[in-house]
């Protein structure tokens, strides 16, 4: 028998503009974190001791709403059985601040560090960071486009919290296991 299932025309061709361009942001942080010449100056630490204590809190923050926000969408996606309105709401916002605690983070690491390859966990941190703004920007540009294949969003979303999490590994877990827990 032959068991056809009917169901919207759906192509990839709409996420081709946001991989694009997230792939350029990737390559372009890339590219201007090598190319600048690092300043060495901290830049916002206020209130806490030093840039690394900085990043290691903002990063630690940013990683803890990630976990919210991969929770809020498994419940926006059925996975989790929740019955509350406010799902997408935590959602939406819970990745607005994670995404805020980041800029500061990104922005010294840029600005006062460039992108390093000399040790491998400094490599992989810089490399990660690249891939994490790439992904977050092809999401978020491809949020509103419809017609896109239903794997789009959580492949995405999945990508970005794993980058996230791998920054957080290779960052504020060093931070607090090296240096100790310290604001």
């Amino acid at each position: 028998m032959n068991d056809t299932h009917v169901t919207p025309k759906q192509s990839v061709a709409p996420l081709l503009v946001p991989l694009v361009v997230g792939g350029l942001v990737a390559v372009a942080l890339g590219v201007y974190g090598r190319a600048h010449a690092p300043t060495g100056f901290a830049v916002g630490v206020a209130g806490f001791s030093g840039p690394l204590a900085m990043k290691a809190w903002l990063t630690t923050g940013a990683a803890l709403l990630a976990i919210v926000q991969v929770l809020s969408a498994m419940a926006m996606w059925g996975k989790i059985k929740v019955s509350a309105a406010w799902v997408a709401l935590l959602h939406r916002w819970s990745g607005r601040i994670a995404f805020l605690l980041t800029i500061p983070v990104a922005f010294h690491c840029l600005y006062s560090l460039g992108a390093q390859y000399d040790v491998p966990r400094v490599m992989i941190h810089s490399l990660l960071g690249c891939f994490f703004y790439g992904v977050f920007t092809a999401k978020m540009l491809a949020l509103p486009r419809r017609g896109l294949p239903g794997w789009t969003l959580p492949v995405l979303g999945g990508l970005a919290f794993t980058a996230l999490i791998g920054l957080w590994l290779t960052s504020s877990f060093w931070f607090f296991t090296t240096i100790g827990v310290r604001f």
